[in-house]
């Protein structure tokens, strides 16, 4: 009975992954609540979770500008960047960011044993090399793969975001090559066409050179405003369902594979592309949501690529709406890799 509790793989988790924003639209508590969730239902025991470390500065650095780093380390952010970050600085939440940090580093590591590794955190995908964007402090995902690479553990890496917002911040980091790409091989930069099986609405664009393939599934009509070009980019009609995403996404991921072959997946699991979302406008229901999950894991067992998982957003009315979605991601992992 207990091999059938236990899971085949890891959760990364701290109690210090909670962001100390005070009262604000992004649930800092959603964490807690997953990992409380999970072992009230018996999908989880404790012996699933693993605690990781903070990031180090010299992780952190591989992404962010050092000038950055040092603002963000000694407390002297501009009012306008500050402003920019859409959080409230403090000390308490940069360790929290370097934690999530960490807490992405150990995902991927885990991922390569297990085949995939979820941190109930993360994805903070609008974080930029030299600035911070939409409750964004330090990019961890980009972190993850640049450590993983400095190991030597990975060369390429594809991000699939499916948060309602566009992966701005993602986009631009992986804009171009790394400077120490010398013995990857290149790519030559391809253009995406619309699929001729497209399904309503949205459309699809792209380009890429660089040993880290970037896509993003979004609503077009959303934050950001500016939004630096992926890989492939999805932009998203307000108000689009179940069935259209998921044809969108099959077709994106489809393509995507066709044009690179990474040795590590970084899903960015939003539960904002949810029809009661109040920073979203797209449709999908809880179930449509859980359907997305699986379709990734799917791809990326079938194609024998170790995937990562991370949170990123989700501003459900009713916060036990965003648990449930964040707490099936994890539901969906252990059905599709058991």
């Amino acid at each position: 009975m207990l091999s059938e509790l236990m899971l085949p793989f890891k959760l990364i988790y701290s109690d210090a992954y909670y962001l100390p924003i005070g009262a604000h639209v992004f649930p800092a508590e959603k964490y807690r609540r997953v990992r409380d969730r999970l072992l009230a239902t018996g999908v989880a025991e404790e012996s699933d979770f693993l605690e990781p470390q903070p990031a180090t500065d010299q992780d952190i650095l591989l992404v962010h500008k050092p000038e950055y780093v040092q603002k963000l380390k000694t407390g002297t952010l501009s009012p306008r960047e500050e402003m920019e970050m859409e959080v409230p600085y403090s000390p308490e939440l940069v360790h929290a960011f370097w934690l999530a940090a960490g807490g992405s580093i150990l995902a991927a590591r885990q991922c390569l044993q297990d085949h995939i590794s979820i941190s109930i955190g993360g994805g903070f995908h609008h974080a930029f090399p030299d600035h911070g964007e939409g409750f964004c402090m330090i990019h961890d995902v980009a972190v993850a793969i640049r450590r993983l690479q400095r190991d030597d553990l990975i060369r390429t890496a594809m991000t699939v975001d499916c948060d309602v917002h566009q992966g701005n911040g993602t986009a631009a980091i992986f804009a171009g090559t790394r400077t120490a790409s010398a013995l990857l091989p290149s790519s030559s930069v391809s253009t995406v066409q619309q699929p001729a099986t497209a399904p309503r609405g949205g459309k699809m664009r792209g380009a890429h050179a660089g040993d880290v393939f970037t896509i993003s599934l979004h609503q077009h009509n959303n934050y950001p405003m500016w939004k630096p070009p992926s890989s492939i980019d999805v932009d998203l009609p307000d108000g689009i369902g179940d069935d259209d995403y998921l044809a969108w996404l099959d077709n994106t991921l489809s393509s995507g594979l066709r044009q690179f072959e990474p040795d590590l997946l970084c899903y960015i699991a939003g539960a904002d592309p949810y029809k009661d979302d109040q920073l979203g406008g797209l449709s999908l229901t809880i179930d449509g949501l859980k359907k997305r999950d699986e379709l990734v894991f799917r791809v990326a067992r079938a194609r024998n690529i170790p995937i990562m998982v991370t949170y990123a957003g989700g501003y459900a009315r009713n916060l036990e709406d965003t648990v449930t979605i964040h707490s099936n991601t994890v539901i969906a992992a252990k059905e599709t890799f058991s």
